[in-house]
């Protein structure tokens, strides 16, 4: 049985937005104000850092304005563990400038690549030395936190939303990263019986973020829940999830419809990040990819505080 931590404050809101729908070209909008509650990385890491002894250490890796590594190194700070990150370098924005400045702050030990191409060694820096820093053998986290047990989270998310809503939507827009949210919705949404769209908006490689790949985190998770005994029947041909690319140049790389979608959601006192929410926002402009009158957006992104 599953015995989750807690980290963040659920049900996160689900807000009705009618300006920034109408700017949109959508009858009806929802926001899923997952940053409200300290951001859709908290969902997950309630079942990764769940049952670690005391001065745990839990190692994992992403860019230097990751905003998984940092949620993963403030959740453990708050349950007593610390973190080993292995970073490695994306475009400079205003939002990764204050995430990297907020690991450093958080995480008592951080180690940045030069490149790509160095990670895999910087990886290893960093789990020998995370061996030095807690108890026990170091915990490793994947990159994004895109792991079975942390779909679980994200599914609750998607039954949350079930409760919040009197018909389903149209379509449930998410950016898709690692995939770990997005299987998770498409794994509620599966649950719910709804004929809703997950539309997973691609702003990494595509060699992580792929349809395939999120199919498998669903599946994997759906079968673990099977195995741990609790009844969760639902055919693999239920869970869907459609990828549209909006990634551009690259990861953290800002593109003009993000940009432009930026613009128009701040007019509506929305703030949206270039990296991921304004990216999978822009595919509301892009009317060919996504034709859908009713929708929930999945705001996935906290800012760090000050």
């Amino acid at each position: 049985m599953f015995a989750p931590c807690s980290l963040g404050q659920w049900p996160s809101p689900l807000e009705p937005h009618p300006g920034l729908a109408r700017a949109s070209g959508l009858q009806t909008l929802w926001l899923k104000r997952e940053d409200r509650s300290g951001g859709n990385k908290m969902r997950g890491l309630e079942f990764l850092l769940a049952g670690a002894p005391p001065r745990s250490v839990f190692v994992t890796i992403g860019g230097t304005g990751s905003s998984h590594c940092l949620a993963t190194a403030r959740a453990s700070r708050q349950l007593g563990h610390r973190t080993g990150l292995a970073l490695f370098p994306q475009p400079e924005t205003d939002a990764s400038r204050r995430i990297s400045d907020a690991i450093s702050d958080t995480s008592p030990l951080v180690m940045r690549a030069s490149s790509l191409v160095t990670l895999p060694w910087t990886v290893m820096r960093v789990w020998r030395a995370a061996h030095r820093l807690g108890a026990g053998t170091p915990r490793w986290i994947p990159g994004g936190g895109a792991d079975p047990r942390a779909v679980l989270g994200h599914l609750l998310a998607a039954l949350e939303l079930g409760t919040q809503l009197d018909s389903p939507p149209d379509a449930i827009v998410v950016p898709l990263g690692t995939g770990g949210t997005a299987a998770g919705i498409a794994l509620g949404v599966a649950w719910l019986g709804w004929s809703t769209e997950v539309i997973a908006v691609r702003v990494a490689p595509r060699i992580v973020a792929n349809r395939w790949r999120t199919l498998r985190l669903a599946r994997n998770a759906a079968a673990l829940l099977r195995r741990s005994g609790i009844e969760f029947n639902v055919p693999r041909a239920a869970i869907r999830v459609r990828v549209v690319d909006a990634a551009g140049a690259g990861y953290g790389h800002p593109t003009p419809e993000g940009a432009r979608a930026r613009a128009i959601a701040a007019h509506h006192g929305v703030e949206l990040e270039p990296t991921y929410g304004a990216k999978a926002f822009s595919i509301f402009l892009r009317r060919p990819d996504v034709n859908v009158q009713r929708a929930v957006f999945w705001h996935t992104f906290a800012w760090p505080r000050p």
